[in-house]
C-alpha cells in the first residue's frame, strides 16, 4: 500500500512509519516540526527513518498549508492516510487554546478535505482518551458518551471525530479514529509523566505527583498501539466510521508506575504531592473487546517490561535531556 504517514517525526508517527516500512508499504511522512517539545528529538527520529533501505519520503510541511498539503495528495495519491499530527498535552492547551484550534481542527479538515478530494483513501486518525471526559463509567466504551470534555485538547480530538463522521457520511470516506491511552516507550514525549519523573528521579531532584497520588492510568506501550493502528490500515470488513480504543486495559495507580521507574534506576523518589490539576481526570481504563474482535488488537506489553525499555532508551540518548 501507500500510506500517508502526518506527524511522522512524532512518537507514534515514527514508530508506525518504521513498522510500515519494514512490512514492504511505501510510506510517505509529513511533519511541521514545530518547538512544542526539543525539535532534535524530531529530527533524531526522523534520521533513524531515513537510515532505511529505500527510506521513506518526507517532507515539511504545516498542515495548516492547505495548497501544499494538496499537491502532496496529488503526487503520492495514498491508498491510506495515518494521520498523527497533533497539537497534543492537555496542560498545553489552558495556556495555548489557538494552536489546537490551528492544528487539530483546521488541519484534520484540511486532511479530511485531501481525502475527500483526491481519490478517497482509507483515513486512520488519532483521537483521544480525553474525549472520555467526566465519564464516570470504567471501563471506558466506545458506545459510551463522550460529551464532557474537561479540556480544550479532549474537545478538539471529539470534534475531530465529528467532522470524520460527518465526511464519512457525505462524501463516502472510510474513517476510522484511535482513542489512545496514555502511550509510552523509547523515543517518547518528553512532557510524558513517564519521561519527567525519569529525568528527575535520575536527578535526584522532587517529582511533583498530582491529586496527592491518587491517579489511575491505562499506560500502552507504543508497539501495541502501533500493532492496533496498523491494523486500521488494512483491515476488511469495517464500517464506514468506526472508533476504537486502543489501551492495554489495565488501569495502574501511578504508585506503580512511579516503582517500576524507582526499581530500574536504584533511586527513591522524591515526591511533592500536589492538588488535581485543572483539566485532568483522575482514571482512564479502556475496554478494548471492540479492538480485539474487530482488529485482533492484543496488547502484550505490562509496564513492568515496558518502563525499563524507556529507561533504557533514556539512559543511552542522554543529548535529549542532560
Amino acid at each position: 500500500m501507500r500510506i500517508l504517514v502526518t506527524g511522522m517525526a512524532g512518537f507514534i508517527g515514527f514508530h508506525c512509519a518504521r513498522r510500515l516500512h519494514e512490512l514492504g508499504h511505501t510510506v510517505m511522512g509529513i511533519d511541521n516540526l514545530n518547538p512544542y517539545y526539543n525539535p532534535a528529538l524530531k529530527q533524531a527520529r526522523l534520521d533513524i527513518l531515513q537510515k532505511l533501505p529505500n527510506p521513506p519520503a518526507f517532507e515539511q510541511l504545516d498542515l495548516k498549508d492547505k495548497p501544499d498539503l494538496d499537491k502532496v495528495f496529488k503526487s503520492f495519491q495514498p491508498d491510506a492516510v495515518l494521520h498523527l499530527a497533533a497539537q497534543a498535552g492537555v496542560r498545553y492547551s489552558l495556556t495555548h487554546p489557538q494552536t489546537y484550534i490551528d492544528s487539530n481542527i483546521q488541519g484534520t479538515q484540511n486532511i479530511l478535505e485531501a481525502c475527500r478530494n483526491f481519490g478517497k483513501p482509507r483515513l486512520v486518525f488519532a483521537s483521544s482518551s480525553s474525549v472520555y471526559g467526566l465519564n464516570k463509567k470504567t471501563p471506558f466504551s466506545e458506545s459510551d458518551m463522550t460529551d464532557s470534555p474537561i479540556a480544550l485538547y479532549g474537545a478538539t480530538k471529539k470534534a475531530n471525530e465529528l467532522m470524520a463522521h460527518a465526511y464519512a457520511h457525505l462524501f463516502g470516506i472510510q474513517a476510522i479514529g484511535l482513542r489512545f491511552f496514555t502511550v509510552y516507550g523509547p523515543w517518547g514525549r518528553p512532557d510524558m509523566a513517564l519521561w519527567l519523573f525519569t529525568q528527575a528521579i535520575e536527578k535526584g531532584e522532587p517529582i511533583n505527583v498530582f491529586n496527592y497520588g491518587d491517579m489511575y492510568r491505562d499506560f500502552t506501550y507504543v508497539d501495541d498501539i502501533v500493532q492496533g493502528a496498523t491494523a486500521c490500515l488494512w483491515t476488511e470488513g469495517l464500517g464506514q466510521f468506526e472508533v476504537f480504543n486502543l489501551g492495554n486495559h489495565k488501569s495502574e495507580h501511578l504508585g506503580d508506575l512511579i516503582s517500576c521507574i524507582e526499581q530500574e534506576l536504584g533511586k527513591k523518589a522524591e515526591r511533592r504531592l500536589l492538588p488535581m490539576q485543572d483539566g485532568d481526570v483522575q482514571s482512564t481504563f479502556a475496554d478494548i473487546e471492540k479492538a480485539k474482535n474487530l482488529l485482533g488488537f492484543q496488547p502484550t506489553t505490562e509496564i513492568v517490561e515496558g518502563v525499563p525499555q524507556f529507561i533504557r532508551w533514556f539512559k543511552d540518548h542522554p543529548e535529549f535531556h542532560s
